[in-house]
């Protein structure tokens, strides 16, 4: 279901985010296996942060902002308590229109200084978008960077980590034998329909 709305976003915003369903994937599994947060979670989170069609990332160093915004996305939920859907909203607002996501970051407990507001709504009147939502992350990164990763070293996050890797391998399992499974069981229904189609 995930992968399906992953793929639904990625088509109606015309691949704004310049990622990939499979780079999708592999970031939320990276993610999950430093933390213990579900990776399941993580992409659905991510889905939300493709509706946010400035969040992208583009060639150059540190110009990863989608990959970026994810990390965040996680920290910020970890460290405030908040699901990972609200967070993505949260982050994905501010970067898309950093002038007005400051005030709505600001609202919710995360500290700005008047430069920094100063300094990125001057970006964003120059055009530099990427530079104000660079500013915007480096600050979220300041405040709660590290949290889902220091999460994932507690005895819990072990346990979640393992419990998770367990959970999508018999996952892949599952979808491995599926098409052997399904001819199978139409093999037994065709049976069943003949069975009691023929004359008492």
């Amino acid at each position: 279901k995930v992968m399906a709305q992953t793929g639904a976003v990625l088509k109606s915003t015309g691949g704004a985010a310049k990622v990939t369903a499979t780079q999708i994937t592999d970031l939320s599994s990276s993610i999950m296996r430093m933390t213990g947060i579900d990776d399941e979670a993580i992409q659905a989170g991510q889905n939300l942060l493709l509706t946010f069609t400035k969040i992208r990332n583009e060639t150059g160093k540190g110009n990863d902002i989608f990959d970026q915004a994810t990390l965040v996305m996680t920290d910020l939920s970890v460290a405030m308590g908040k699901d990972l859907n609200s967070s993505a909203i949260l982050v994905g607002k501010a970067l898309n229109d950093p002038v007005k996501g400051v005030g709505a970051l600001s609202k919710a407990g995360v500290q700005f200084t008047a430069d920094q507001k100063e300094m990125i709504e001057g970006m964003v009147d120059s055009g530099n978008v990427m530079g104000a939502q660079k500013m915007i992350l480096k600050e979220l990164e300041t405040q709660f960077g590290g949290s889902a990763e220091a999460a994932g070293k507690t005895l819990s996050g072990q346990l979640n980590i393992l419990k998770q890797t367990f959970s999508n391998l018999a996952g892949e399992l599952v979808a491995k034998f599926m098409p052997s499974v399904a001819r199978a069981t139409q093999k037994l229904l065709d049976f069943v329909m003949e069975f009691a189609a023929r004359p008492t």
